[in-house]
């Protein structure tokens, strides 16, 4: 009996009822990690934790810059939703772009400080990966007989966004986490629009691949049992999403610590910034979060990064802390590159743009000027 049917089994007996607190659990996926987490429980009540989050869901001004909008369409049909923030035209020529492409179970609004400090200073396009944020459930994915999900697929993706929104003139791309693996995808299957346009890239807490070798800070067993069960757990609670989606509802606190510890380093994170990230988090249902899942053990562009990319100004930034895309992993892509600078954001956790904003705002201001597209003064 695999982990799917185990879970199937206990259908009649509470079992989906177990099966939707470990739908909570998923939140350790949702940000690429492994379930069974010790989680340190808040010693209040759950009344005042709940409240707690709606206070913070009420003064959290983080998520709420909006550009103009636009639709791009995949190669099935999908609507992929992106935004953009232009400037004042000047010189000769198409403009720049910087555009920005968010991690798993995110959406273009984790860019929201980057966003806020390059407004009115360089063009920018911020997009929502298929079945995340503004943009529609994947065609393919959809249905019973639906068609797994892919990185290279979301590369081509990302190439429909570019044809729609930033068809002329040099581009920079920023991609965090899967983001970034969608980049690499974009590299290695239109390696010509990489020699012809593209002036820089950032990778944020991403890797080229040997993703099923990361530990997620658990022992040994601990997650080497994960790697077993936890394919067959996600199809089970897939399908039934709706009773998921209630449980994880009825275990948020639980689900905000996990959160917590998986996507910051630091102690003493800014509750708005981690109501936000986890608000992001939990608008991705759990279907859409087992889809996913399994492309990032097959993900494997190390070949691609190191011949396609040689030779352009690249960033490799990573948080020291990360359990999710450790810091060797940024190595290890800043030692293939020889124009990669790699910068380390100490106390940093998966979500470093959230977490340390200034560092990498910086950071990618620091390419965009080794690029040759330094963004104006702000205001």
């Amino acid at each position: 009996m695999d982990a799917a049917d185990a879970v199937a089994g206990g259908a009649g007996s509470g079992g989906w009822r177990r099966a939707g607190i470990a739908g909570a659990a998923i939140g350790v996926v949702a940000v690429g990690a492994a379930a069974g987490v010790a989680v340190e429980r808040l010693t209040v009540g759950r009344s005042m934790r709940r409240e707690a989050r709606l206070a913070l869901d009420v003064a959290g001004p983080f998520g709420e810059l909006r550009g103009t909008p636009g639709t791009a369409l995949a190669e099935d049909g999908t609507a992929l939703s992106y935004e953009i923030d232009e400037v004042a035209p000047h010189g000769r020529g198409a403009p720049a772009t910087v555009v920005f492409c968010h991690g798993y179970c995110l959406s273009q609004d984790s860019w929201h400080f980057q966003r806020a400090a390059l407004r009115g200073r360089v063009r920018t396009v911020f997009w929502d990966q298929r079945s995340h944020g503004r943009s529609a459930r994947g065609a393919a994915q959809s249905g019973p007989d639906g068609e797994p999900v892919s990185i290279d697929l979301l590369g081509r993706d990302l190439k429909a966004v570019l044809d729609a929104a930033a068809p002329e003139g040099p581009l920079v791309l920023v991609g965090h986490s899967m983001g970034g693996m969608t980049i690499m995808a974009l590299a290695e299957q239109y390696p010509e629009l990489v020699r012809e346009r593209v002036a820089g890239v950032a990778f944020v807490g991403t890797s080229a691949g040997r993703l099923a070798e990361v530990s997620y800070g658990l022992p040994a067993v601990g997650v080497n049992a994960v790697r077993r069960v936890l394919p067959g757990v996600l199809r089970a609670l897939g399908s039934r999403a709706e009773l998921v989606e209630r449980g994880r509802r009825a275990t948020a606190d639980l689900f905000a610590g996990i959160i917590k510890r998986y996507s910051f380093g630091s102690r003493d994170v800014d509750p708005l910034v981690a109501r936000f990230a986890e608000r992001m988090i939990e608008a991705t249902p759990v279907d859409v979060v087992a889809e996913f899942y399994p492309a990032f053990a097959e993900h494997d562009k190390a070949d691609a990064v190191a011949g396609v990319l040689a030779g352009v100004p690249v960033l490799a930034l990573a948080g020291e802390r990360d359990l999710v895309t450790p810091r060797s992993h940024t190595e290890a892509l800043a030692a293939v590159l020889p124009d990669a600078e790699l910068v380390v954001v100490p106390d940093g956790g998966h979500l470093v743009m959230l977490e340390h904003p200034e560092a990498v705002t910086e950071a990618v201001e620091a390419l965009l000027a080794r690029a040759g597209l330094e963004p104006r003064a702000s205001g």
